[in-house]
């Protein structure tokens, strides 16, 4: 368990009104740390759901081989061997149970953290919901309320009840993993139907977020990893789709630059793991 007391509040920068005002006319931002963690011996602190599998568990990897604080979320810790082992490596990683579509358990999670900075907060649990419960003339609607919960509704949650935490920190970042399939331009026929509405709809949750957070100088990042080889894929391999895989690794090394170089000037954008935009 991670004690309270070895997280070190950071100070915050606040800007006059009319200075921001000012800024804000001219289209440029407050300027903040490119790289906080390399100064002195601050460690910063990143939160990942679905931290047990794919994407999440590459990522709990790379954060906690660089040193920083890992809160890695996964709904039944008990069986996450591999979080579990990672954990044993790692003493900055700590695992934390949480199903992000009970709401509850997120308000609770976030009691148990208050006042502890949150340098990223990335939101990585989805769910893809299966394929023949997606297609035109099966579309199962109870599928449709759990991909909208788990892929739209944990997102905004997690970033609503841990707002103060990433506030405190000094890199100040919510992330969000989303897909090309959420992208309305980029829409193709063949299915999916919820699980593309789940990623549109987190896109504009957190669009509208990072319009309303820029002034507090918080970051709010829409990420498309690519299609990567992780359970989540594994109907869509299964069913034969000639879709090319990534590994996680792989994604994970393009993430982490791209979280990096977020920075309020480029808040709320949709990029792909090579730092493209992503059209909405």
């Amino acid at each position: 368990m991670i004690s309270m007391n070895i997280f070190a509040a950071s100070k915050t920068r606040r800007w006059p009104g009319a200075l921001l005002v000012l800024f804000l006319a001219l289209g440029a931002s407050p300027t903040i740390a490119a790289d906080v963690s390399a100064i002195g011996d601050y460690q910063p602190t990143v939160l990942i759901t679905g931290a047990n599998r794919g994407i999440g568990l590459a990522l709990a990897a790379h954060y906690g081989a660089q040193g920083w604080r890992v809160i890695a979320t996964s709904r039944d810790p008990d069986s996450s061997a591999e979080l579990k082992s990672l954990a044993a490596r790692f003493p900055g990683i700590t695992v934390e149970r949480l199903d992000v579509t009970n709401l509850a358990a997120i308000d609770a999670l976030a009691l148990k953290y208050k006042g502890v900075p949150i340098d990223v907060l990335l939101n990585n649990a989805g769910v893809l919901g299966g394929l023949d419960t997606q297609k035109l003339g099966n579309l199962d609607y109870a599928v449709f309320t759990q991909v909208m919960a788990v892929n739209a509704l944990g997102p905004i949650k997690m970033a609503e009840a841990f707002l103060d935490n990433v506030a405190a920190s000094r890199q100040k970042k919510i992330m969000t993993m989303t897909s090309s399939q959420g992208s309305i331009a980029g829409a193709r026929p063949g299915g999916g139907y919820f699980y593309s509405a789940s990623k549109s709809a987190v896109n504009m949750l957190m669009r509208k977020l990072a319009l309303d957070l820029y002034r507090r100088g918080i970051v709010v990042g829409l990420l498309d990893p690519g299609a990567v080889d992780t359970n989540l894929m594994k109907p869509i391999k299964d069913a034969g789709f000639p879709i090319p895989l990534i590994a996680p690794d792989e994604a994970v090394k393009g993430l982490v630059t791209v979280i990096e170089n977020y920075n309020l000037k480029n808040t709320g954008t949709y990029l792909t793991y090579e730092g493209k935009v992503q059209p909405w």
